[in-house]
């Protein structure tokens, strides 16, 4: 495995699977990036949840190609060791395979290492000819959040023939590794028993090779969604709302600015 300052490729993300677990977080700019990558993450997500912890959009289908570029030239540049991936998001891929090699090309030239979208069988098609192009491709299965419309919600996934047969076309297909979210922990430890490629769990279970949670959600500083499955390690928000409140408080009193907060 690599050194602990040296920077994680693809074949070092795949090559962890069986000998240590995956420490994976979504961060979507500069400030968030280079504290992951100090904390050191193995990789770095750019989520297309940015949709609704940044933007505020009750699920993540609004966000456009050029949007996700943008966060993603912000991550890379606070980013000197973990492996970047990029989501692709909704409508950016699932056209057709060339559509999917033409956006995740402009991924890589943005700075990512590789790329996520959703889908197993259906887009087994788009991620081989990501590969076929040497773009590494993470894929995603189970609850894949561009479906909530035809899954009624952000629901458990419980088809285990279905979710074996997409970890399986995934794989074969050519992806390096793969997203399991939402899912019973019985079929977590399936699909990752199925498959030879690394399993990134998020509400999946303990039995897979790694486990990814939303940067706002492991900190405390969204609650516009509380998943049973994430464990929050902080709760930032309402430190950060305690702070500005002290703030606008000195501000009205004069306390702020203090003689030591001016020039002679």
């Amino acid at each position: 495995m690599t050194a602990p300052n040296k920077p994680i490729t693809v074949p070092d993300f795949h090559a962890a699977r069986g000998v240590r677990k995956l420490a994976v977080v979504t961060a979507y700019d500069f400030t968030s990036a280079v504290i992951a990558d100090a904390a050191g993450v193995d990789a770095i997500l750019v989520g297309d949840s940015l949709g609704m912890v940044v933007q505020g959009h009750g699920t993540s289908l609004p966000v456009s190609m050029a949007e996700m570029l943008y966060h993603l030239r912000c991550v890379r540049r606070g980013t000197k060791r973990a492996l970047i991936v990029a989501d692709l998001p909704f409508l950016s891929y699932q056209v057709s395979p060339r559509q999917a090699v033409k956006n995740a090309g402009k991924m890589l030239k943005a700075g990512a290492h590789a790329v996520k979208l959703e889908g197993g069988e259906r887009m087994a098609d788009a991620i081989a000819a990501c590969v076929r192009a040497d773009i590494p491709v993470m894929g995603h299965i189970g609850l894949t959040p561009q479906s909530v419309h035809r899954m009624g919600g952000f629901k458990v996934q419980r088809d285990a023939e279905e979710l074996l047969a997409d970890a399986k076309a995934v794989q074969a297909a050519g992806a390096f590794s793969l997203v399991v979210e939402g899912v019973p922990t019985e079929l977590g430890a399936k699909v990752t028993s199925a498959v030879n490629i690394p399993t990134i769990g998020i509400g999946a279970g303990p039995h897979c090779d790694g486990q990814v949670l939303v940067w706002h959600d492991l900190l405390g500083l969204y609650d516009g969604l509380r998943p049973k499955f994430v464990k929050r390690y902080a709760e930032l928000g309402a430190l950060a709302t305690d702070a500005v409140a002290k703030y606008c408080d000195e501000v009205r009193t004069g306390v702020f600015p203090a003689a030591e907060h001016g020039f002679k």
